[in-house]
């Protein structure tokens, strides 16, 4: 119990500097200079304000200085951030592989935020989630002994790489040249690809943290996070478009913790 709490905490700071990245990343801002500070009037947030959760709480979600509103993204994420550790902490432990499947949580939750609001997904957090799984991963080949390297792990992460942003790739090819070449029909608004490049490289960096199965389960398994959204989208907003980030993230997600499961009810034994 105290080490979930620990953990929880923990999260929730992480949780914080993730605000951070969502905010400033789409802007090309530095993550770490200047300071923490107010949107609205510039003022420097002190750390007595940048308690996660207590200071929205007692400041009431209001900046302390001009008093506008802060946005409930910012206690959601700490809060999200801190529940999703403790997840990974229970099923993994304090082990290598919960910090490398908490490296790829993290960019998860920021390509996640940043696609909802501003439809892209940072290269910063894509590549340089491709690059981080596969050296993280890659890592593991010195796991039974320092003097004798196995390249398995590299093998898996460059494959997981290839299969996730290609199966993607290929599939939003192929959708586009048969409905927009083929069929000739008319852009979505003022957009001839159904898939962003993002989606691409988000992919084939769950695929870097992951391997392969996990990448291509995660993709079959995107749409059924989507369809109700998509749908719900379609009739409230009339609009066909709708970040996809989220929906990778999730599924990538249920894949990780339940991939045997969810095989077994796609594709039930006869």
């Amino acid at each position: 119990m105290i080490s979930n709490i620990i953990v929880f905490i923990f999260g929730s700071i992480v949780g914080s500097f993730l605000n951070v990245c969502i905010h400033r990343m789409p802007k090309g801002e530095s993550v770490v200079w200047p300071r923490s500070h107010c949107p609205q009037c510039q003022k420097r947030i002190p750390g007595y304000d940048n308690i996660p959760f207590l200071s929205f709480i007692i400041l009431k979600g209001r900046c302390r200085y001009c008093h506008q509103k802060i946005s409930w993204r910012y206690p959601l994420v700490e809060f999200l951030t801190g529940l999703l550790t403790v997840v990974f902490f229970n099923r993994f432990g304090l082990s290598y592989e919960f910090f490398l499947y908490m490296v790829m949580l993290w960019a998860l939750i920021v390509a996640t935020f940043v696609d909802i609001k501003h439809r892209i997904i940072p290269d910063e957090v894509s590549i340089g989630g491709i690059i981080t799984g596969f050296i993280m991963v890659s890592a593991t080949g010195f796991a039974f002994s320092p003097l004798k390297f196995s390249f398995s792990p590299m093998l898996k992460s460059a494959l997981g790489i290839l299969a996730g942003g290609g199966i993607i790739y290929l599939t939003g090819a192929l959708f586009d040249l048969v409905y927009f070449k083929l069929l000739k029909r008319p852009a979505i608004n003022g957009e001839t690809e159904s898939l962003g490049g993002g989606d691409v490289k988000l992919l084939a960096m769950i695929g870097a943290f992951t391997g392969w199965k996990i990448a291509i389960l995660t993709f079959f398994l995107a749409p059924f996070f989507g369809i109700i959204f998509g749908a719900l989208n379609l009739l409230i907003k009339k609009d066909h478009t709708m970040p996809y980030g989220p929906f990778l993230s999730a599924a990538a997600l249920a894949s990780l913790f339940w991939a045997d499961k969810i095989i077994l009810f796609l594709l039930p034994l006869s």
